[in-house]
């Protein structure tokens, strides 16, 4: 697979995915891991005084503790491991961080996990995160009614007030109908309960205003048939002969 990265006024600009792994990298160099024990360790018997050399129980309680140090990284690596594995075929929202250097999040699906020094990283979209930067595990049910509901609400916002509809909004509002009553009880809880009477009375508005509409038709139609009907009663025929 060939790697792109995006390039902007000359300059290669990091992914969402290299963020994220490079603050774990980091976080990895800035951390106290078993390798950095064991090297102060090592350093402290290298450069220890000679005529008061460190006793052989000390050396042995220093080496309990890097033996605690290192079980408790592989436990931690472990437990992080099945805690990512956990999430293959979930939603998530991943936290990162925008070139504005504000928050931003990446929402997907998790494909797979990988696993690479003791730190576990999902696939989202072909591109890794740190496990760690997993903010949000979302049902797709549930994130599919939340969708579903917000277009909704917003698409009504975008009518005028009940009072002040006409028959050029009548399109929108049956659609709004339509979708509404395609909803199961589970997306229509989603929706507030001023929506739901906001769309009420967009339904009853646009009734009077078809009403209406058919009643002027009605009118206008026996006007224009009285006008036909005027001044034509059967004149009689005329037999007399001519001289």
């Amino acid at each position: 697979m060939a790697l792109m990265a995006p390039v902007e006024n000359g300059q290669i600009v990091e992914t969402e995915s290299q963020k994220s792994l490079k603050k774990e990298l980091t976080a990895q160099k800035n951390g106290m891991d078993k390798d950095a024990f064991l090297q102060l360790l090592v350093a402290q018997m290298q450069y220890q005084d000679p005529l008061e050399p460190t006793s052989n129980t000390e050396f042995i309680s220093q080496y309990a503790q890097f033996s605690q140090v290192e079980q408790m990284q592989n436990l931690a690596a472990t437990s992080e491991l099945a805690r990512a594995t956990s999430l293959v075929g979930d939603h998530v929202y991943v936290k990162t961080t925008g070139s504005d250097g504000e928050p931003d999040y990446i929402y997907g699906k998790v494909d797979y996990v990988a696993f690479e020094n003791n730190k576990a990283y999902v696939s989202i979209g072909e591109s890794l995160y740190s496990i760690d930067d997993v903010d949000t595990v979302v049902d797709l049910e549930y994130k599919n009614a939340y969708d579903k509901a917000y277009a909704f609400t917003i698409s009504m916002n975008k009518l005028p007030h009940p009072n002040r509809i006409d028959m050029s909004d009548a399109e929108a509002i049956d659609e709004l109908e339509k979708i509404y009553n395609e909803m199961n009880d589970y997306e229509k809880s989603f929706l507030a309960s001023d929506t739901v009477k906001t769309l009420n009375k967009y339904i009853e508005r646009l009734k009077e205003i078809r009403a209406a509409a058919d009643e002027a038709g009605k009118t206008e139609g026996e006007e224009e048939g009285g006008e036909s009907g005027e001044g034509t009663g059967t004149e009689e025929p005329d037999n007399t002969e001519k001289a």
